[in-house]
């Protein structure tokens, strides 16, 4: 049965990552997230207070990302990022683990490291980017493994930055890896009803997508029985 325009709104991190994006495009993306009353907006560090201002009583959470997009900063400054944007105004934290240290093994390090972010975010959600595209299916499992056993709510594919994004074989192997306390959020190429569809069928209960309204307005005339949109071209970005 095909979902309402409403649950698949409710289930969209509208994104506003890209690092060209000016003042007022952030402001009419959260406005677009308004309206449209998705998940949340995901925006930039420097967005957050900004943005927890423009959706303030609009139900829209305001989420934000640290160690991005490389995962490479150091913990102590992964928790200094993750106090000062909950104290800015965020409510969801996605953070980008450990890439390297995971690849090498190091699965302490990563451990720790996410646990850290975790215990700043001060009970707020904390989503963990494995970015996927760099590395193997027994390195995606124990990615999942170590990010849930550091208390993250949601396990997470790809920045959008990388060179591959959310694939259907991935969130299969990432939700049979998690346990049903942790959910898995797909980004990168989230940029058609059909392909949210399919991976939501899969197990993702989150997307993280720039192509938010076409993907709404898509829904919304299938439920009115017009022909499936053709999908206009979005700029290949983050999400």
């Amino acid at each position: 049965m095909i979902p309402t325009v409403e649950q698949v709104a409710a289930m969209i991190d509208h994104s506003l990552l890209r690092p060209e994006l000016t003042t007022a495009e952030v402001r009419q993306g959260c406005a677009v997230a308004a309206e449209r009353h998705t998940a949340s907006v995901c925006v930039r560090p420097g967005d957050v207070e900004l943005a927890a201002a423009l959706l303030a009583g609009s139900g829209v959470l305001v989420g934000t990302v640290v160690g991005f997009p490389h995962g490479s900063t150091t913990t102590a400054l992964k928790v200094a990022e993750t106090r000062a944007l909950v104290a800015a105004g965020a409510d969801e934290i996605d953070m980008v683990l450990a890439i390297g240290r995971l690849r090498g093994g190091e699965t302490e390090a990563v451990h720790d490291d996410i646990a850290a972010v975790v215990a700043a975010a001060q009970g707020r959600c904390v989503k963990v980017i494995l970015e996927n595209a760099y590395l193997s299916d027994e390195q995606k499992v124990t990615g999942c493994r170590l990010a849930e056993r550091a208390g993250a709510g949601f396990v997470k594919t790809s920045t959008g930055f990388a060179p591959g994004g959310a694939t259907l074989a991935d969130i299969r192997l990432m939700r049979a890896t998690v346990s049903g306390a942790v959910q898995v959020k797909a980004a990168g190429g989230v940029r058609t009803l059909d392909t949210l569809l399919e991976l939501a069928a899969a197990g993702a209960t989150r997307f993280g997508a720039t192509a938010t309204a076409a993907i709404l307005d898509d829904l919304a005339a299938r439920r009115r029985g017009e022909p499936a949109a053709t999908p206009s071209p979005v700029p290949a970005d983050a999400y």
